[in-house]
């Protein structure tokens, strides 16, 4: 190990994930000298390296072979695809270091000073960062801890067997197994269970509540539970994977039901997507005033900031939706409440996709948390079954929801489920964030054909004359 080096800066980011780097390089546009320390060998994080990027690049190749295989509803026939593994893991990776390579130019150019090691917080001055090539202090005026979340791994399921996985693993591809037990069927467990079924796995899903995509408005989730049926080998809901154990080559699972019964099953690989917890363990917060909820999360202020008032803290680290855009969004925030002392301006819609087939994206209030608030409101709902554009495509299983103050008119929340959902959202979430009400959404002029229209339509349904759809 090399002699110990001091480094000092005015603002210090730990984490280089969508949030941390995002946060570096707001703060060096305003002038900041900026360090950043992430352990990873390039910025980006989990999202991009281990996370959202990968995952829907597999995705996408994945909803290739299935729009192959029911092209003979147009009268178009593939042969039976071959894949080639070694090619698609390159082209995932490829996809990666494209954005990896793209962050860390940012950072150069930006005059970014990047540290690479693991930062632990010797008092609330001074992070050490360990890595191979040494040891380093850096002396710092303010800081943004980002440290992010990792996938949890129940000790019941830890049996040091590497076929047992989180999403990281998964992630990486290493074979098609014949046989695969998702446990957990959040969005994690749906997306990656899609993955593996549709390149030739039999997937069997084990969820321990009695739906699945927990927290999605009910209806929003049919269409994706409609195919998830016809895709996965079975989906045991009410049930609970009460141990697991090594037996040769297999993992053997074995599965209270519903029912009370219990059944063991054997299963080549397990991915085990029963959540995220945060990354504050190890990181030398007990060094600082800096608090944890019961649940680990770092205590923040409506400013981020910590009790530490020249750190604050972002992203999954501080609880909430476990976002990369709502980090992102945080950033900005936390530096300006540490660089210019300025308050919040507004309190933001953060959306949230789904990237099952099909998509499902929702925003603001859902039907579901203003039914039990008892909040007083109106669903205006438009099928795609009455879409153009969505039967001319295939892909007329879905529908647009938006949710509404019946006395303001005031659009309080969207809905949508069907091909394409998480960019369609982008227009709902800009209607929240400019307060505008069922008149604005109907009275806006969207080019036809296409799926904008069924926000459209569904706040014309709002006032009860959708030219294209007469609700009874």
């Amino acid at each position: 190990m090399t002699e110990s080096t001091t480094l000092t800066t005015e603002l210090l980011v730990l984490g280089g994930g969508p949030g941390g780097y995002a946060a570096a390089f707001y703060a060096a546009d305003l002038g900041k000298q900026v360090v950043i320390v992430e352990l990873e060998e390039q910025l980006g994080g989990v999202c991009l390296h281990r996370g959202c990027i990968p995952s829907k690049a597999l995705l996408h190749a994945t909803h290739l072979l299935h729009q192959a295989e029911h092209a003979n509803e147009f009268g178009i026939q593939f042969q039976k695809p071959t894949i080639d593994l070694d090619k698609l893991r390159s082209w995932k990776q490829n996809t990666i270091q494209t954005l990896a390579k793209g962050i860390d130019s940012l950072a150069s150019a930006r005059k970014v000073t990047v540290v690479k090691g693991r930062g632990y917080l010797e008092d609330s001055r001074t992070l050490r960062v360990e890595s191979t090539e040494g040891q380093r202090f850096i002396q710092f005026q303010q800081a943004i801890l980002a440290v992010g979340s990792q996938a949890t791994l129940p000790s019941a399921f830890d049996l040091g067997n590497p076929r047992v996985m989180t999403s990281r693993a998964a992630l990486l591809l290493e074979d098609i197994p014949d046989r695969l037990l998702v446990i957990g069927g959040g969005y994690i467990g749906m997306e990656l269970g899609s993955v593996y079924a549709r390149l030739g796995s039999q997937v069997s899903l084990v969820e321990n509540q009695d739906r699945l995509l927990l927290g999605v408005d009910p209806d929003l989730t049919t269409p994706v539970v409609r195919l998830a049926k016809e895709a996965f080998n079975e989906i045991n809901l009410g049930a609970k994977v009460e141990k697991l154990a090594t037996r040769g080559s297999e993992i053997e699972a074995q599965i209270q039901l519903a029912s009370n019964q219990s059944v063991t099953q054997s299963f080549d690989r397990v991915l085990v997507s029963v959540g995220r917890s945060p990354r504050t363990q190890n990181i030398g917060l007990e060094n600082t005033k800096i608090g944890l909820d019961p649940k680990g999360f770092i205590q923040v202020d409506e400013r981020l900031v910590t009790a530490e008032s020249h750190i604050a803290a972002i992203g999954d680290c501080i609880g909430g939706a476990m976002l990369a855009h709502k980090a992102h969004y945080e950033a900005r925030d936390a530096v300006e409440a540490l660089v210019q002392s300025e308050e919040p301006t507004l309190t933001p819609h953060i959306p949230a996709v789904v990237f099952t087939d099909p998509e499902i994206a929702w925003c603001g209030l859902t039907e579901t948390a203003a039914k039990e608030a008892g909040r007083k409101h109106q669903v205006a709902k438009f099928p795609w079954a009455a879409s153009g554009r969505a039967i001319s495509v295939g892909q007329q299983h879905g529908f647009t929801k938006l949710i509404f103050d019946p006395d303001t008119q005031q659009l309080l929340g969207a809905g949508i489920v069907g091909n394409g959902a998480g960019e369609l959202i982008g227009e709902a979430i800009l209607a929240l964030e400019m307060g505008a009400t069922a008149y604005d959404l109907a009275k806006t002029v969207h080019p036809h054909p296409t799926l904008t229209e069924t926000l459209m339509e569904a706040a014309d349904v709002f006032y009860g004359h959708a030219t294209h759809f007469r609700s009874s």
